[in-house]
């Protein structure tokens, strides 16, 4: 996924969410339903986690440097992380205490009762066209892989955060209307902090959700299989005999370190071993374009086997 397609995503839903957080809390106002307070809590949280999943995005353009010498690409990852935080602390605890507060002290929505349902209706809207972007930009690198498989498979953590919070935001819209509606018919504010409580669980899951795929890039993912034989695969050929072994990590989601040991063909010019290892470079990127930090270190090859004979791995 390219950073220009993860922003576009996320300045739609950033846009989104504002519009809809001030109609909610216009609604909240004149209702004081406690649904209409969540959510619009909701939405701000999801405002500022896009602006929070923007600056990830531009710090993680800085440039590398002694301190770092491996650029600032895992910024993406840090602030996407501190999201997760945000939506579970801010968005389903809030909702959550709300609900108990509510649940405890109910109250008939008396007042502007047309007002939370047409709030929801075109916050609704808002939020379909929000997640509707997300898709279209996540399409193109889906390559065939259903959601659930992008979400978990994907190094770029932006298009996997909007596509969570705008599916959350879509559902809790839908629990809000739930409770409203119920506490409309009913005259039992009961109903309504229900559906609060509905909100806070589901902001907790997706949370959750973030937090785990998050916090595995922090702590480093290397490339998945498919791509890690696709590596080997290209590493071997002219004057590489195997691969003796390899480790890779994802320093930033677009940029991959790739360190590997290679059985290069006994010669006595360093020449030839140096030719041998920069037309391996020149494979494995050409294989994973992703691969800018590639070092290798090479090994004599006796035989068919790895150095003094060892079986390649």
């Amino acid at each position: 996924m390219s950073t220009e397609g993860g922003s576009k995503a996320i300045i739609a839903a950033l846009s989104a969410n504002l519009g809809i957080a001030v109609t909610k809390f216009v609604a909240f106002g004149l209702t004081q339903s406690s649904s209409m307070l969540a959510e619009g809590i909701h939405s701000l949280a999801d405002s500022g986690n896009q602006v929070l999943l923007l600056v990830g995005g531009r710090r993680a353009e800085r440039k590398a440097n002694e301190e770092h010498p491996f650029g600032y690409g895992r910024s993406r990852f840090l602030y996407a992380f501190i999201v997760s935080v945000i939506l579970f602390s801010v968005g389903g605890l809030f909702a959550l205490y709300e609900a108990y507060h509510k649940w405890s002290h109910p109250e008939p929505i008396e007042n502007w009762q047309w007002v939370p349902v047409a709030v929801l209706l075109v916050a609704i809207g808002m939020e379909g066209f929000s997640l509707r972007t997300a898709i279209q930009e996540a399409n193109p690198t889906r390559d065939g892989r259903n959601w659930w498989r992008f979400i978990r498979e994907t190094k770029s953590p932006e298009l996997p955060v909007v596509l969570l919070e705008d599916t959350a935001a879509l559902t809790g819209l839908v629990f809000a209307l739930f409770g409203v509606s119920m506490t409309l018919i009913t005259g039992d504010g009961r109903w309504d902090a229900v559906g609060t409580a509905m909100i806070g669980l589901l902001l907790i899951v997706v949370a959750g959700i973030l937090a785990m795929e998050t916090s595995s890039l922090l702590v480093g993912e290397g490339a998945d299989p498919a791509d890690l034989e696709r590596i080997k695969t290209a590493l071997v050929g002219d004057g590489v005999n195997s691969v003796i072994h390899i480790r890779t990590l994802y320093v930033g989601p677009e940029e991959l370190m790739v360190a590997a040991k290679i059985a290069v063909v006994p010669t006595e010019s360093a020449v030839e071993v140096a030719a041998a290892i920069n037309e391996a470079e020149v494979r494995v990127r050409a294989a994973m374009p992703e691969a800018k930090l590639i070092f290798l270190e090479p090994d004599i090859a006796h035989g068919s086997g790895g150095p003094h004979g060892v079986p390649a791995t």
